[in-house]
């Protein structure tokens, strides 16, 4: 079996051709015809939300499928819009929601919202990416890991959006040596223990986001021997889920009820 890191570097050398793979599979191109022929009718919020297949790739495109069923929520981030920095988008930790109302920006661009390459185009491309990690995932964890983090490094504004998101935080931990009880310290604290190791800045740098990935990767290969021939004492793991952190997501929860 090939190691993480080999894994890795086979398939981001020829990325262009593992998404066009990806692309052609059936399932993924039956999903994606439907959604760019629906996707020019719609013109409004409601007429968005009512299609439950349309609504349903966007999310997946975007990494937020598991959240399919909190259309009152996405009902209010999509009518605030992004413009003021009061909207629930904007105060979210987690930015792939302020990304999912950016690019379905209606409460800005209303009826012509759609019309977009970033609505078409922009977020099937989104999808097939995502498509790709799940795949990589089912053979690989440390795999779709290493290719989310890579993909989302750059957008990276501060240590407070990798403590949002499990999978990022997951990468972090596991690169930087940092302790994976951690995540039951103040928020603060943990914030603290990424920055005294991570300039967050680096990770806009094609290079040392590379050296911090192979990092993660070798670990995650070293933990994964040492859990595989010390199964019921060494190293126990749960896999984290992509997206917003339990605590986080309580929260979320909580206030989509308190509104809706």
């Amino acid at each position: 079996m090939l190691g993480a890191v080999t894994h890795y570097k086979m398939l981001t050398k020829d990325l262009p051709r593992a998404l066009s793979l990806m692309a052609s599979k059936p399932e993924v191109a039956r999903e994606t015809k439907y959604y760019l022929e629906r996707i020019r009718k719609i013109s409004s919020i409601e007429e968005f939300l009512a299609d439950n297949r349309l609504f349903a790739y966007a999310l997946a495109a975007f990494g937020l499928g598991e959240m399919s069923y909190a259309k009152g929520f996405f009902r209010r981030l999509l009518i605030e819009g992004i413009d003021s920095p009061n909207t629930l988008a904007n105060r979210l930790l987690d930015r792939r929601y302020r990304e999912f109302v950016e690019t379905f920006n209606f409460a800005r661009h209303g009826s012509l919202t759609t019309s977009f390459t970033r609505t078409q185009q922009g977020v099937v491309d989104r999808y097939v990416r995502q498509r790709l990690e799940e795949q990589t995932g089912a053979q690989n964890e440390g795999i779709r890991l290493a290719l989310y983090f890579e993909r989302r490094a750059t957008s990276l504004n501060n240590v407070y959006d990798i403590l949002a998101d499990r999978a990022l935080l997951e990468v972090v931990q596991t690169a930087l040596g940092i302790p994976f009880e951690t995540v039951m310290s103040p928020i603060d604290r943990q914030a603290e223990m990424i920055k005294q190791k991570l300039n967050i800045d680096d990770l806009k740098d094609p290079g040392k986001l590379q050296k911090l990935i192979h990092r993660f990767l070798v670990l995650w290969d070293a933990r994964k021997s040492l859990s595989a021939a010390n199964p019921p004492t060494l190293l126990p793991y749960q896999p984290a889920e992509f997206g917003l952190r339990p605590d986080l997501l309580a929260s979320l929860q909580s206030l989509t009820a308190r509104v809706f």
